[in-house]
């Protein structure tokens, strides 16, 4: 696919469905399932920056997610560090920042949190772009801890109310990081559970059926060949509709 011709969405994200059922229905082991999540993540964000996307973020790791088996999170917890690791190996190359979105506490464990915020300090300076893991990630606790940081901040004198504004909110979120073009939710499911609430409010989604392992560059293709599709007009009309 010629992507030059292409309009390329400035930020992506995608949650990471169906590792297990991809798995379950190869008569393999969730745990499986999820390996090869990982793996195929490695390939397909390489790819997406490759293609001029230059804000990529995945959700990895849900709050809701801990009520899984304690095997279940155990293996994941135990699979992110590894895959962390290789990931940073990868985009640091490629001069891509690493940032982590999600609370940085238990029930995570503290070598994983010690892991994510190295990762983070050893790719800072990296310009040509990013990639944003959601780990121990909720919308409404996103939102809820950003309002708690500007009401002590407005209490002690360090902000004016007057100075909070939609736009500026977004600082005081986990990340810093522009609203979404692109949502993409593996598996057809189609619901966004708790991911990423302020910054999509004006996202296109996308549904494809095809579970994450199997989510490939030219499953990839096809989401952007479908946003493409899309007339975004941000609740606006253009002057020719109106005519």
């Amino acid at each position: 696919m010629n992507y030059e011709q292409m309009r390329v969405p400035h930020h992506v994200a995608i949650i990471l469905d169906g590792n297990g059922r991809w798995a379950e229905e190869r008569g393999l082991s969730r745990s499986e399932g999820h390996s090869k999540g990982s793996e195929n993540l490695k390939k397909l964000s390489e790819y997406i920056f490759d293609r001029g996307v230059s804000v990529l973020s995945v959700y990895a790791f849900s709050t809701e997610n801990f009520k899984r088996s304690k095997k279940e999170v155990s293996f994941i917890m135990n699979l992110m560090e590894k895959e962390l690791l290789e990931h940073k190996e990868i985009l640091n190359e490629k001069g891509i920042k690493i940032v982590f979105s999600g609370l940085k506490e238990e029930p995570l464990t503290r070598s994983l949190i010690r892991l994510m915020k190295s990762i983070e300090e050893e790719t800072k300076h990296n310009n040509k772009g990013t990639i944003n893991f959601c780990v121990n990630y909720g919308g409404h606790t996103e939102i809820v801890t950003a309002a708690k940081t500007i009401c002590k901040l407005v209490k002690e004198g360090n902000l004016e109310l007057d100075d909070v504004t939609e736009n500026s909110f977004t600082k005081y979120l986990f990340n810093d990081l522009p609203p979404i073009d692109l949502l993409i939710r593996t598996s057809g499911e189609i619901r966004i559970s708790n991911f990423m609430l302020y910054q999509l409010s004006y996202a296109e989604m996308y549904f494809p059926k095809t579970h994450f392992p199997a989510f490939n560059e030219e499953e990839f293709d096809k989401a952007i060949l479908e946003y493409n599709k899309r007339d975004r007009r941000f609740g606006g009309v253009y002057e020719d509709q109106i005519n």
